[in-house]
């Protein structure tokens, strides 16, 4: 075992921990398959949202992770339920009233009411793997309508057909009494509507592989399990999936701890074993409510990339996994910086250090260096104070700062000051609120005016937060906090913001001056 092996085996970063548990699964035996499955699910009843790109990103972390543990091939596949009946018209989406008509048919015979592609869930899985696919992340895509209908469910759909009363013991005790008399985990796929229909079970006939049900019209039907005639109820056909394929690692959700449950009793029920699996806490909108495909709340991941680079939401991905997080447009920028920051300490770690840094699950062995020599939170004080429409105007001011960077050598930045702008746009100007200062706070603001005035000691930012700070004391702020939210919120009309050294290092001196100048003039406020 190399020492790199030997030190991913102790490290206590989250996917090497999950890796490990894989491991101890197959070590003994080696999947007959000849391979490790990872599965991701995904359900295409409402347009692709950050949380399923979220899934994909951790579980490639914890499938890379297993790869540097151990020799035995993987693979991840990441599976469309779009065989599942359309059950409600998400409020997000164009031509409501012609989704209404297709309700209950498979996602996959669901009109597209953007009118791009032959269904629904055909639109959503070509958004969900372009998506991926900009990522480079190494996936098979998989179709629960392809699966059903191609026969590659048949022999265990007639496990479970042979085993109905075994799947019925474990689901009815979860089920209210209403919902007992009228469950089948076998949902027909109606041979005169195409609909999916939630009926009992009437017959069954393990020999002949079929089963009778009633239509909505009262005829009774026979119809085979097989061949996509059929499909599993929900947390039936997630035990399906995984004994039929032997999958053995597949996280979730926090709110399905309950049907990860139910579903590994009917895995072993099916005669296999369940995968392992990591219940990861749920993302929450701007007012703590959990973000949904159907409401379109929270973020997408296109909004994301619409004001920061890809890598920065692969590491809001990979924080603390079982912790709830707060996913809207303010978490971007910190995302941004916490990334440089880990991306410039990452050369001179240690093994055990890199191997705990987030930046070596979102790159692997190939960490890049950053450029960013200007963080994405003093750009956006920057675009704010200067007024910025383009990046150019922000690049005069960098190019001052850091007289080496341009566009060229510099593309993180590049990217960063145009991602700046935008944001500044939509989130920064509608927010800003100036106020004027108080007795205490205009007198340090004029003393700090006059001592920039005189400043002879160049654009070295600790020297300029020192001499900041030195103020902030001679004021008798208390706490010395107190000084800098004044600066934020009477210069920049914000309540926080960056080091002030670091900030009038970038805006400049004078223009510093200039700005100090205007706010106890009344000019801001």
């Amino acid at each position: 075992m190399t020492e790199l092996r030997d030190a991913a085996m102790s490290s206590k970063a989250w996917p090497f921990e999950e890796a490990r548990r894989v491991l101890k699964r197959v070590e003994k035996t080696p999947p007959e398959k000849g391979f490790v499955l990872f599965q991701t699910g995904y359900g295409p009843s409402g347009l692709p949202h950050i949380g399923t790109f979220g899934e994909v990103a951790r579980t490639t972390m914890v499938r890379r992770a297993f790869e540097m543990i151990s020799d035995i091939p993987t693979k991840l596949i990441c599976f469309s339920d779009d065989m599942d009946g359309f059950r409600k018209v998400p409020t997000n989406l164009p031509n409501q009233d012609m989704l209404a008509e297709d309700l209950h048919l498979p996602l996959t015979r669901v009109r597209d009411p953007f009118g791009t592609h032959e269904g629904f869930a055909q639109h959503n899985n070509a958004r969900l793997c372009a998506f991926l696919d900009s990522y480079g992340f190494e996936y098979e895509f998989a179709s629960a309508t392809d699966y059903y209908t191609s026969g590659r469910f048949d022999e265990m759909l007639l496990t479970a057909l042979e085993r109905f009363d075994k799947i019925m013991a474990i689901m009815l005790p979860t089920l209210g009494a209403e919902r007992q008399a009228t469950y089948s985990p076998f949902l027909p796929v109606s041979p005169k509507t195409g609909k999916v229909l939630q009926v009992p079970t009437l017959e069954r006939n393990v020999a002949a592989g079929t089963i009778v049900y009633e239509e909505p019209d009262g005829e009774r039907v026979e119809i085979r399990v097989t061949g996509g005639n059929v499909k599993m109820q929900w947390k039936p056909d997630w035990a399906l999936r995984w004994a039929a394929l032997g999958v053995d690692y597949e996280m979730s959700g926090k709110d399905l701890i309950d049907s990860v449950t139910q579903s590994a009793k009917i895995c072993r029920a099916l005669g296999q074993t369940p995968p392992e699996s990591l219940s990861y806490e749920l993302f929450n909108d701007e007012t703590g409510q959990k973000i949904s495909k159907s409401k379109g709340n929270g973020l997408s991941m296109e909004e994301w990339l619409t004001y920061a680079a890809p890598e920065s939401l692969q590491y809001f991905m990979y924080q603390k996994p079982k912790t709830a997080k707060r996913l809207y447009f303010d978490v971007i920028p910190k995302a941004v910086d916490e990334y440089h920051q880990q991306l410039r300490a990452f050369p001179d770690q240690d093994q055990k250090a890199q191997l705990a840094n987030p930046v070596f699950h979102i790159h692997g062995h190939d960490v890049p260096d950053s450029n960013m020599v200007v963080p994405f939170a003093m750009l956006l004080n920057l675009a704010s104070v200067s007024g910025a429409e383009d990046k150019d105007t922000l690049w005069g001011f960098i190019r001052r700062y850091a007289p080496d960077a341009s566009p060229e050598t510099h593309s993180d930045l590049d990217a960063a000051a145009g991602f700046a702008v935008r944001y500044y746009e939509d989130f920064v100007r509608p927010e800003k609120t100036y106020r004027a200062p108080t007795e205490q706070e205009r007198a340090a603001l004029t003393d700090l005016r006059d001592r920039l005035a005189a400043w002879d000691g160049g654009l070295d930012a600790e020297d300029l937060q020192s001499m900041v700070f030195a103020v902030g004391k001679d004021h008798e702020f208390e706490p010395l906090r107190a000084w800098f939210t004044a600066l934020y919120e009477v210069l920049l009309g914000a309540s926080q913001g960056p080091r002030f050294g670091g900030f009038i290092a970038l805006y400049g001196v004078d223009e510093t001056v200039a700005l100090i100048d205007r706010a106890l003039a009344g000019d801001l406020a």
